[in-house]
């Protein structure tokens, strides 16, 4: 039985990955930790865990944490993460970090968007998390940097056209609609409900941090400097990432040879799902599953997925890599 900690358990993906490690067979939810102000019996801080787990969420004790669990899921926020992840790694266990800090390997870049890196050595070690792409590098892991949920999206929906050389990497242009969730349990103006409610708005014009990330991982897949543009947008829903990617491609393709490619390229995938039609938010809500659609339209190949940005965009991606590193079926508790 693998032993799990949580690491900032009071957030939205701390519930998350409660939620789905109360179902695996095969790990169990041993310690639970967050800001000392935050702590107290997990139910109290979320009502649809009572009765369900009777478990206290403490002050980070790392002795007591090292001696009981085998993994940690570090749920805290970026450039935050940073300052606990050296630690954790020292008592032995593996880590998966779900926060920004050990994504970009460019430790320019990173202080670009972020704050001066404080953990350097770690995070030329740490292995990007997206199964579906670098699967066996993730086995030996100490350190999984769990994707953003935004890129989690784009590359999958265009993963296939990059590792086979079919598009242009300049000019790919990426669209994407989250949910309110996306912006974390803390409150705020933009995501007040009487701003949000029956609202769209852009909105991290050309700057959105999470762009140089789908830019370094497009570029290792196609094997080339890819370039990218990258809007998002948030909508007055819960939970969900649409998005939707242009590009151009290098040669005449039809839709039933793109569809095809599609299909071989995510045939052995449990969770990722090529539709015949554009995929929908309700479709993928409270789910591991990825949805994909490519289509063709006036000389562009338009590609389309779904999340949900809490589960295959957060937590669930980082239980599946669990499972991958812990040699389990990897659709355990997520299924």
């Amino acid at each position: 039985m693998i032993r799990v900690a949580i690491i900032g358990a009071s957030g939205y993906t701390g519930l998350e990955s409660i939620e789905i490690l109360l179902r695996h067979p095969e790990a169990r939810v041993t310690y639970l930790t967050a800001l000392p102000e935050e702590c107290g019996h997990v139910a109290d801080m979320f009502g649809s865990l009572r009765g369900r787990l009777e478990m206290q969420v403490e002050p980070l004790d790392m002795g007591k944490l090292a001696d009981s669990a085998d993994v940690a899921l570090c749920c805290l926020p970026h450039k935050v993460s940073m300052g606990f992840v050296p630690r954790l790694l020292d008592t032995g266990l593996k880590v998966i970090d779900f926060s920004a800090d050990y994504r970009l390997k460019d430790v320019v870049v990173y202080e670009k968007y972020y704050q001066p890196h404080t953990d350097r050595e770690n995070l030329a070690h740490a292995v990007f998390g997206l199964p579906e792409l670098f699967r066996e590098d993730i086995r030996s892991a100490r350190l999984v940097a769990n994707p953003g949920c935004y890129p989690t999206g784009a590359l999958l929906a265009i993963a296939p056209l990059l590792k086979n050389g079919l598009i242009e990497t300049k000019g790919i242009i990426v669209n994407s609609v989250t949910g309110v969730t996306g912006g974390g349990k803390n409150p705020s103006v933009l995501f007040h409900y009487p701003n949000m409610n029956e609202n769209l708005l852009a909105y991290g014009i050309g700057s959105h941090r999470h762009m140089p990330e789908m830019e370094q991982i497009a570029s290792v897949v196609a094997g080339t400097p890819v370039e990218m543009l990258f809007q998002p947008h948030v909508g007055p829903f819960d939970r969900g990432i649409l998005s939707t990617v242009y590009c151009d491609p290098k040669r005449s393709l039809t839709k039933e040879e793109l569809h095809e490619m599609y299909r071989t390229f995510y045939q052995s995938e449990q969770f990722v799902r090529v539709l015949n039609g554009p995929p929908a938010l309700k479709h993928v809500a409270r789910s591991n599953y990825c949805h994909v659609f490519p289509a063709i339209a006036k000389g562009k190949i338009i590609c389309f997925s779904a999340i949900d940005n809490l589960i295959k965009g957060a937590s669930g991606q980082a239980i599946q890599n669990m499972n991958i590193i812990f040699d389990l079926e990897e659709t355990l508790g997520l299924k």
